[in-house]
């Protein structure tokens, strides 16, 4: 499974890496189609069972993705300030998805109905979308893409080797029974190491090396919450993974749950940064 897991790891890497010369608009349409296919899986996560539900659900989020296309203004980047807009709401449901985690099982009250996951998958997907989109467009976006994808794999692999090398203490059994506490310390500090040296290649000018770490912690521990609430809501759906496209890494959504969730707190914290910079 490891073997999979890691040639599977490659190909997507060189995939990756290579889209991020294409141009912003067609990079920005790679993007699209990626978060649409999270988003057929988010339909099944949802319990939409019929192929025509699953079909309309991916059409929605489409549709969704034009709109924020044409209303967030992403060609603008970092300077979008409808984007900012969008993001800060994209950021409140996820401080709302924090509190639904911490009361897993009990919240499902809230979110548990197939609309209401519905609704959330949208806007993780969409979230997910515009943040990446908006990065496509700036001056330094391959560097700026490569940094985040790095930060956030840097927290999802540091957790893992920490945690099963250190592991003792649970972190939320109830919602992932295999992340430890310790596992989650070594994601973020790998996370952070991951920012400290990309510090030195000053991609983004004027920032301090100590609002550029926290801001890394801070999109870490994001992505950190978008991996429990996609586990909070296949435990729910009682299934393991998303999907089965990538060999040895489940679905789409569950190699995207830590981007949907730490893009939007990174790029919001970029402009909100670059904002009082400008001052």
């Amino acid at each position: 499974m490891l073997k999979q897991r890691i040639i599977s790891a490659v190909v997507m890497a060189i995939l990756f890496v290579g889209a991020l010369f294409l141009p912003s608009d067609y990079l920005a349409l790679v993007f699209a189609g990626v978060v649409l296919i999270a988003a057929w899986e988010w339909s099944d996560l949802s319990g939409f069972s019929s192929q025509l539900l699953r079909g309309l659900y991916v059409a929605i989020a489409a549709m969704l993705i034009f709109v924020c296309a044409q209303y967030a203004e992403p060609q603008l980047g970092l300077a979008s300030e409808r984007g900012l807009q969008v993001l800060s709401w994209v950021v409140v449901f996820w401080a709302l998805a924090l509190l639904w985690v911490l009361g897993y099982p009990a919240s499902k009250v809230i979110w548990g109905a197939k609309i209401t996951r519905g609704l959330m998958g949208l806007v993780v997907v969409v979230g997910g979308w515009l943040s990446l989109a908006i990065l496509t467009y700036e001056t330094h976006s391959v560097a700026l893409t490569l940094y985040l994808i790095a930060m956030i794999a840097a927290a999802d692999t540091g957790a893992y080797f920490t945690g099963k090398k250190f592991g003792r203490h649970k972190l939320a059994p109830a919602v992932s029974p295999g992340k430890t506490l310790e596992g989650f310390v070594g994601g973020m500090l790998s996370s952070v190491a991951i920012a400290a040296i990309a510090y030195g290649f000053d991609v983004v000018a004027g920032m301090s090396l100590a609002v550029w770490l926290i801001l890394a912690l801070v999109s870490a521990l994001a992505s950190a919450l978008g991996d429990l609430l996609e586990s909070m809501v296949k435990r729910h759906r009682g299934i393991k993974d998303s999907g089965n496209i990538l060999p040895g890494h489940g679905g789409i959504a569950d190699r995207m749950d830590g981007i949907s969730a730490g893009a939007p707190v990174f790029v919001l914290g970029l402009m909100l940064v670059l904002q009082q910079l400008a001052v």
